[in-house]
């Protein structure tokens, strides 16, 4: 990675919202603290004239449509918004998993609401991931403190029978997340785009298995065997990884690096 000459540093922030899935009222505890939460970064932000850009993780499931079955030359581009609706989101029937979708998009919405009616010194980048998979840097006394991509991947390599189903057919490694987060930040052209940060590579937990029976010798015993070996991913439908990585020069890692890195660090913590 080469940052660019001392002259040419511009101050920048960058913004995260966190959630969780354990609610009684999706509007109160998930919906609004995740609008607020980027109103007022944004709105003290605007307030410091040295800050020159925000990068906003959102998710791809502000992106995605879940009740829909497109066909398989279809793919979803940062042009493409999940349509749920704000009351489909608050209403009581609705899973802390549907408000969780509504919470991303409500709150990426929300920021490039800020930006076009506040005008404030910085501009703004939102990044779209899908799972997120990959060794972490934080302590990790338990399987139990996993992000919960990393936690559906373990439990592969743990014995999961029958294999967890994807979500979403799209991955990408947290390191080259976060590389995509740096050079968003760098990169003067990034300024006001959407981008969803994506591997090209398809993965399946079917394809996991695989992995972590080929690389780890006490994984035969361990990983199921339930599942069908050798069949690689088809993903239903596609998911534009590509622009970001031509425009930021990311280079994805492939699925087995990332497997085998986390399984291989969580193995040797005893889990």
């Amino acid at each position: 990675m080469q940052l660019p000459p001392a002259s040419q540093k511009l101050p920048f922030t960058n913004t995260h919202q966190p959630f969780f899935y354990n609610t009684t009222d999706n509007e109160k505890e998930l919906i609004i603290p995740a609008i607020n939460g980027v109103k007022s970064i944004l709105s003290a932000s605007a307030k410091q004239p040295a800050i020159k850009r925000i990068v906003l993780t959102s998710s791809f499931a502000s992106v995605v449509d879940v009740t829909a079955t497109p066909p398989q030359d279809f793919t979803y581009t940062s042009a493409h918004w999940n349509p749920l609706t704000y009351a489909e989101a608050i209403d009581p029937k609705s899973t802390s998993v549907v408000a969780y979708r509504g919470s991303k998009k409500f709150a990426e919405q929300a920021a490039w609401e800020f930006v076009a009616s506040q005008k404030p010194n910085f501009d703004l980048v939102t990044l779209c991931p899908p799972m997120v998979f990959g060794p972490v840097v934080h302590p990790v006394p338990t399987v139990s403190d996993l992000n919960e991509s990393n936690s559906v991947l373990w439990s592969v390599a743990a014995g999961a029978d029958p294999l967890p189903g994807a979500r979403v057919p799209a991955w990408i490694d947290v390191r080259d997340l976060a590389e995509v987060h740096v050079q968003a930040l760098l990169s003067p052209e990034a300024g006001g785009k959407r981008f969803i940060a994506a591997s090209e590579e398809p993965f399946s937990y079917d394809l996991a298995a695989d992995i972590i029976r080929e690389e780890f010798q006490w994984a035969a015993d361990v990983v199921t065997q339930n599942y069908t070996t050798g069949k690689l991913p088809i993903a239903p439908y596609g998911v534009d990884g590509a622009t970001v990585a031509k425009e930021l020069g990311i280079k994805y890692r492939p699925f087995r690096e990332t497997v085998v890195d986390l399984v291989g660090q969580i193995r040797k913590l005893g889990q």
